[in-house]
């Protein structure tokens, strides 16, 4: 496995320490396949200098905080499919790298029925210190990545890896797994062929959530603004928070993606 890039993140003293982590991390850089995989809210870290956010520990590790599991099956995902993988290494709690930062949610005031303590009252200039530090670095690098690949005339089929909580305001959910798309729904509907072929698995076509540009932002951003096949994928935490989970899905997922390659790209490519 590839180590993680140490990438520029670190030049904003006032959101982050020196020794504190940067605003992404990379693996398998140059991995040979078309597959580019990014992982939006892989982490629930938040600056020591939020001090928490005000939030007690056990709100931080709950699903409000990150997509949990969602890095684990990536980089699953990522070895299988000799594919690229970039991922956010904050939590979305402090700003929401997959939302457009003039949307309300960008740095949410209440997360499922948690207020956050630390994200009221922000001034402009704490909220333009959040996103120098941490969402546009990533979204630069996104950006530079999809422009090197490119230029080196190398397809590129865009992943975002996600997961979502088996349970929401009390409420169960059904499917194992959801895939999203907005307005393109090439690679979308090839992988829900393949994830449905199993009857033993609900999966979710825009549902719980649905994409949109107001929704979502990397999606839109990167994929859909280059014409890039690409799919967004969710699966319920309960069945990845285990190593044997996080393996078993990376499995289907591995056999999901590459019938969606080829039926895309032809057999055999």
């Amino acid at each position: 496995m590839v180590s993680p890039t140490e990438p520029a993140g670190r030049e904003h003293p006032g959101l982050l320490e020196p020794d504190e982590p940067p605003a992404f991390s990379e693996w398998r850089r140059d991995a040979r396949s078309r597959f580019v995989i990014v992982v939006d809210h892989a982490s629930r870290y938040i600056p020591r200098r939020l001090q928490g956010l005000g939030l007690p520990p056990c709100e931080l590790e709950r699903h409000i905080a990150w997509d949990i599991g969602s890095l684990a099956l990536a980089r699953e995902l990522s070895e299988a499919l000799d594919a690229v993988l970039v991922a956010q290494n904050y939590s979305r709690l402090v700003i929401d790298c997959n939302r457009d930062p003039d949307v309300a949610s960008s740095i949410p005031l209440v997360s499922e029925s948690t207020e956050v303590p630390g994200n009221q009252g922000l001034t402009p200039a704490q909220r333009a210190a959040r996103r120098a530090a941490l969402f546009e670095p990533y979204h630069a690098h996104l950006q530079q990545l999809l422009d090197a690949r490119s230029a080196a005339g190398r397809d590129t089929i865009f992943v975002a890896q996600h997961s979502m909580t088996d349970v929401f305001k009390g409420v169960p959910r059904p499917m194992h797994a959801a895939v999203l798309c907005n307005r393109d729904r090439r690679l979308a509907d090839a992988v829900l062929d393949a994830l449905r072929r199993d009857r033993q698995l609900v999966v979710g076509d825009n549902e719980p959530y649905f994409m949109s540009d107001s929704t979502d932002y990397t999606v839109p951003r990167h994929a859909e603004a280059r014409g890039l096949p690409y799919v967004e994928i969710e699966v319920r935490q309960d069945l990845i928070r285990e190593p044997a989970g996080q393996r078993l899905w990376a499995s289907r997922l591995t056999q999901a993606l590459r019938e969606a390659e080829r039926s895309l790209f032809g057999i055999g490519s």
